[in-house]
This record gives structure tokens, C-alpha cells and sequence, in this order.
């Protein structure tokens, strides 16, 4: 009875240790969101403050967001990432699930070359090769006016079916069998594709949507080289951006903050929209 007490007492020490841990751990995670969202309510400037608690709060860090348009268009900003994040994740997960399908159940020459090459091809970060893109992207006549939502989604999506090894890797799980069986019944590849591997896969295509989703949002580095100067096809990144640079900082950060926290919210909508598909995973689809 004693060993009994013993083990529960090391047990019980032990989960408080864990515990404190994880809670001091959350609450330096949380607090810098914490912090961006206090801002975002601070009535008074909040560039240079030494308190964590605003004196007084008012909403009027949002309203501005989208009324004063005279120096900087969040509106238009907001829309123009909308529309690239959209038409991107879609293009985007398609290449990178047909892809990652095509190598997991077909077999045809140079297919381990390929996956070989994609694999040392991602061991570089993408904007490395962004000026050489923008060049090519200037030959066509893509980096002006209105072409330049085409340009950033033709560079978000392009490459995407190099990012081919996690949806592979769970296409891998799925039986061959399944696949086989459709196909005797009658299916197309294309069929069998859409109609049962997808079904069974909801996991990796809803992760899949969502990283398609976020890069665009969050991109800066390929939507400053290809925007440049033209303001009226700037992203959110680059919107918020402007608003700490020196000359608008002092009018424009508490505006800063609360567009960060207006930016979170299609990202979050769209997560807490899709999460019940990573619960139901094989058995959920199945059933369908």
C-alpha cells in the first residue's frame, strides 16, 4: 500500500511539474497576442508607452482602418490579399494533391529522380530565386496595374507541387486496394482520384487548403518585389508595414495593431471551420 502512495505521490509531483511548465510556456505565447490586441483598443498613441494596459480604449484604431484611405487603403489592401489568398490556396492545393497522388500510386521513369530533385530544390528558401521571377514576370508584361494579383498568384501556386512530400507520405497510408477495386467497377483513374482517395483523405487535404491559404496571406518578400511602388496592388503585409515605417509610426501603430488582429480573423474562421475534418479523419469518411 505504501509503493501504492508512493507512486501516486511521484505521479502527482510529476504532473504538477508538467503542468507549470506548459502554463508558463501559454502564457509567454499568449501574451505577445495579448499585447497586440490591448494595443489595437489603446485610445492614445502606443509607439512609445511604457504601460501594458492602455489608460483608456475606443475603437476608433479600427475605424480608421477603413476610412482614412487618403495615405494608406487597408480596404483595398484587405481585398487584394482576399482575392490572391483565394484563387492561390485553390490552384495550389489542386497542384499539390494531384501531384502527391500521381507519385504515390503511379510508377513511371525518373519518378525517384524527380522526388530527389524536389526534395534538394525545397532545401532552399523560395526567395532566393525571386529576382530572376520578377525579371521573367517583367518580360510578360505581369508587374503593373491589375496583372500584378495575376503575377503574385501565378508565383504562390507555380511551384506548389513541390511541397508534395506530407500529402505523398499520407496518400502512401491509404490502401491500394481501394483504388484497385474502384477501377474494376468502372472508375477512371480521375474518378477514383476525386470520388474515393479524396474522400478518404479529408486530413491532408483540409492541411493542405490551409497551408495554401496562410502563405499568400502572410507573404511580404515576393508581394514587395513584384507591387513595388504600386500602391493600389499592395498586400496586407506590405500595408502594415508601411504603417511603422518612420513617417506614419507616431499616427499609424495602435491602426497597426488592429489590423493585425483584423487579419487573423479569415485565418482563424477558416481553421476553426475545417478542424472537425482532422477529428473525423478515416472513419468519417468511410461512412460518407
Amino acid at each position: 500500500m505504501s509503493k501504492q502512495n508512493s507512486a501516486k505521490a511521484v505521479r502527482l509531483r510529476n504532473n504538477i511539474i508538467v503542468h507549470t511548465i506548459l502554463a508558463i510556456l501559454a502564457a509567454i505565447w499568449v501574451f505577445p497576442v495579448l499585447w497586440v490586441i490591448m494595443t489595437s483598443f489603446r485610445a492614445e498613441k502606443g509607439s512609445y508607452v511604457s504601460t501594458f494596459f492602455p489608460k483608456a480604449f475606443t475603437l476608433d484604431n479600427y475605424i480608421k482602418l477603413f476610412t482614412d484611405t487618403t495615405i494608406l487603403n487597408f480596404p483595398k489592401m484587405f481585398m487584394n490579399t482576399l482575392i490572391i489568398a483565394i484563387f492561390s490556396c485553390i490552384l495550389s492545393a489542386f497542384f499539390v494533391l494531384s501531384a502527391s497522388y500521381c507519385l504515390s500510386r503511379m510508377r513511371f521513369r525518373m519518378r525517384k529522380p524527380f522526388m530527389n530533385m524536389a526534395m534538394i530544390l525545397g532545401l532552399f528558401p523560395g526567395f532566393m530565386s525571386m529576382i530572376a521571377v520578377y525579371f521573367i514576370l517583367k518580360a510578360v508584361g505581369l508587374t503593373e496595374g491589375a496583372r500584378i494579383r495575376l503575377a503574385l498568384i501565378m508565383c504562390y501556386s507555380g511551384g506548389a507541387a513541390l511541397s508534395f512530400q506530407i500529402a505523398k507520405g499520407f496518400f502512401d497510408t491509404t490502401p491500394f486496394a481501394i483504388d484497385e477495386a474502384a477501377m474494376i467497377d468502372g472508375c477512371t483513374r480521375w474518378q477514383t482520384f476525386t470520388k474515393i482517395t479524396l474522400p478518404l483523405s479529408k486530413p491532408i487535404v483540409i492541411y493542405t487548403v490551409l497551408t495554401a491559404f496562410i502563405g499568400p496571406w502572410v507573404d511580404f518578400i515576393f508581394a514587395k518585389v513584384i507591387c513595388r511602388a504600386n500602391a493600389d496592388q499592395y498586400t496586407v503585409a506590405i500595408g502594415l508595414w508601411r504603417m511603422l515605417e518612420k513617417e506614419y509610426i507616431d499616427n499609424w501603430y495602435t491602426s497597426f495593431a488592429a489590423g493585425a488582429v483584423l487579419i487573423s480573423i479569415p485565418i482563424a474562421a477558416l481553421f476553426l471551420k475545417l478542424q472537425k475534418y482532422y477529428v473525423n479523419g478515416m472513419t468519417g469518411a468511410v461512412k460518407e
